[in-house]
Formats: C-alpha cells, structure tokens, sequence
C-alpha cells in the first residue's frame, strides 16, 4: 500500500491538481493548517483525508502527516507540486520490486514566468526524498527548510521528474520571500546565532552570487535574474529580521509630567 501526503494552506488553485496527479495511491491525506479559503472542501470532495495540523513549522508538519499514513509506501507532493505520468509509473515500479530501495530522492522540473528553468539550482532540485517506506526517514523540528534523518544508507534516485509551479506571479514570490525570510530568523534564532545589518547584506549579496553566477541562473534569462534577486532579498531578511529580533530597540516615549495645560483666552467655538 501507498500513501500520498500533501501539506496545504489556502491552496484553493492548486490543490485540486495536485490530488489528481496522485489519485493512483492507494490513500490520498491533505495534511492542511486550517485553510480559510475551500482547500479543505475541495480536498474532500475529491476522496481526500483531510486531517488538520496547527501549523508549527515544516518540520513538526511533516511528521505528524507521515504520521497520519498508513501505508508501508510514503509518497509526498506539495500542492505546487504535479505528479507526472512517468514518475508515477517509475514509483509503481519501485514498490511493487522485491528489490526496492529504502528511500528515493525525485527530481523536480520547476515552471516560472513562462519558462522551465534548467539551471539556477532548480534543477533536477532533489530537496529531500519524497518517495521512502514508513519509519525510516523523520524530520528534524525546523520552521523552514526542515533538516530531516534518514535510517537507512539504502537510498536511490528516480530518473522521472515531477514537475512544480513554485510561484503563481511575483506578488507570491514576494509573499513567500516574506513568510520564509521570518520562518528563517526564528530557525537561526532557535540554533543560536547572531546576525548584524552587515552580516544581513554579505549573506544576501552571496546568495544572489551563488545562485545567479556559480549555479548559471544568468543563463535562465530574466526568470533566473528574479529567482536570484528574490534568493537575496529572503537571506537578507532573513538575517535582518534576526538582528532586529535580537536588538529589541526601545520604542521612544513621551514624558508625561503634571496635568494638561489649561487653554487661556476663553472658550473656543
């Protein structure tokens, strides 16, 4: 048997695709946050178990949805994320082998402004493994970017990539870079570091170096250039928002001595 999880909140346009890229596993659970906007509703009405999680990091999510799975296959998507035919049929293949590995790394093919991007670190971008049987992989409590423990060394890599539209426009990007760069802070805060304006600007300028030079995002044209300025406006921020978090500036504040003055000249109106 083979479980399919999605992590969602307020994915009302993309969650109905994403389920039905996975409607070959065996169970389908939408592991949601308390979406507002009918996530919820549309799950269920296309045979889904929605099982609501109060959102306390990545980390936390993830585990309490692998959790929730019953099968002996775990198989994870993001509702930005697509299941394609041929990756389907590759993951079928591997559980159902007598010779199956014990975790699976997917590559993902990430769609952006018109364009599939081919460099800039986006791909075949393996983030985690997203295929692995029940109980060997866990996630470590990160807010973001959750660091996670494999108990098996017997680990493979599907050649079929699923495919992702990580953002709808820039106006999301822009909401993203926010949300993580805050998520971030408090995983740096969390780990014990320290940050400064300065250390916030030459950590952002590297990301957008790293990402735009080293990993050829030049050469995904004006799509490569936006995911790179956005890489460094969430590490700056990210740092940034540490420093403050950490300076805890006092608000200004007006002395109050004595009673308010009396108005002189008579009454007004």
């Amino acid at each position: 048997m083979i479980s399919c999880y999605i992590i969602a909140f307020n994915e009302k346009e993309k969650i109905a695709d994403a389920i039905a890229s996975v409607q070959w596993a065996d169970e389908v659970v939408v592991a949601d946050s308390h979406s507002t906007d009918g996530t919820t509703e549309i799950a269920e009405s296309m045979g889904a178990r929605v099982i609501q999680i109060p959102f306390h990091g990545y980390g936390d999510l993830r585990n309490r949805a692998i959790a929730a799975c019953q099968g002996e296959w775990i198989f994870s998507l993001d509702a930005d994320e697509r299941c394609t035919p041929e990756a389907r049929d590759e993951i079928l293949s591997i559980v159902r082998s007598a010779d199956a590995l014990d975790a699976y790394y997917v590559p993902r093919r990430n769609y952006f402004m018109g364009r599939w991007i081919k460099h800039s670190g986006y791909y075949p971008d393996y983030r985690q493994p997203q295929l692995f049987r029940k109980g060997v992989m866990t996630f470590r409590p990160d807010p973001v970017h959750e660091a996670f423990d494999l108990f098996s060394s017997n680990i493979g890599y599907l050649r079929s990539p699923i495919w992702q539209f990580p953002f709808k426009d820039l106006e999301q990007i822009l909401h993203k870079c926010n949300r993580y760069s805050t998520l971030g802070a408090e995983k740096l805060n969390y780990q014990g570091r320290k940050a400064g304006m300065g250390s916030a600007l030459s950590h952002g300028l590297w990301a957008f170096m790293h990402q735009y030079l080293i990993k050829l995002g030049f050469l995904d044209g004006w799509p490569g250039f936006v995911l790179a300025l956005s890489h460094f406006e969430a590490t700056f921020y990210k740092y940034a928002k540490l420093h403050v978090r950490q300076a805890q500036w006092p608000w200004p504040r007006i002395e109050r001595s004595g009673a308010a003055p009396k108005s002189k000249g008579g009454v007004d109106g």
